[in-house]
């Protein structure tokens, strides 16, 4: 008998690989004085998350990842610092640098803690009623329809403010990159 992909030591090693570049990446994207180079770190953290989607067998969200973040958040961004003047001076630090730091500490800390004293259960059929089993099942099976619903009836107004949010960027990028 087969074990199932999600257990196997091929799975956990592309896990790993994959967090712990998005995680570098994104460590670099604020470390990084260049701001070019930020931004391609930013794409790569982009990328390291569709993975993780992939992973946890959610396809739907990872090509939404691409397409949206990689493909076009990633690329307004590009365009905006190559249309900035002095990209190669970058960001200068300031003095709320060492406070960031142990305030992100301390952040780190606390999600730590409340992982380690979560009880991380898997959703067993066993310990579900047949209902709620038959409508896991349903939703497991063809996710793209669930989401449909959770975007354009329960949560229309969060995906608006995002609609919103992206009409924002890109009319800020223009008047960053319009000559005065």
């Amino acid at each position: 008998m087969t074990q199932p992909i999600e257990t196997s030591l091929f799975a956990t090693i592309l896990f790993w690989v994959i967090a712990t570049t998005s995680v570098v990446a994104a460590i670099a994207v604020v470390q990084v004085r260049d701001i070019f180079k930020a931004a391609l770190f930013l794409v790569l953290s982009f990328l390291g998350v569709a993975g993780l989607f992939v992973l946890l067998r959610a396809e739907f969200l990872a090509v939404v990842q691409v397409l949206i973040y990689v493909g076009a958040i990633s690329i307004l961004i590009i365009f905006a610092i190559l249309l900035t003047r002095d990209v190669q001076q970058g960001n200068p630090s300031n003095r709320l640098r060492l406070p960031a730091l142990g305030l992100s500490g301390l952040l780190l800390a606390a999600i730590a803690f409340v992982a380690a004293r979560t009880d991380w259960s898997l959703l067993d059929n066993a310990t579900l009623s047949p209902a709620t089993s038959e409508k896991v099942s349903a939703v497991y099976a063809n996710t793209i329809p669930w989401i449909a619903q959770l975007l354009l009836q329960d949560f229309v107004l969060p995906f608006e403010a995002a609609s919103v949010l992206l009409l924002a960027a890109i009319i800020g990028a223009l008047v960053i990159s319009r000559e005065r």
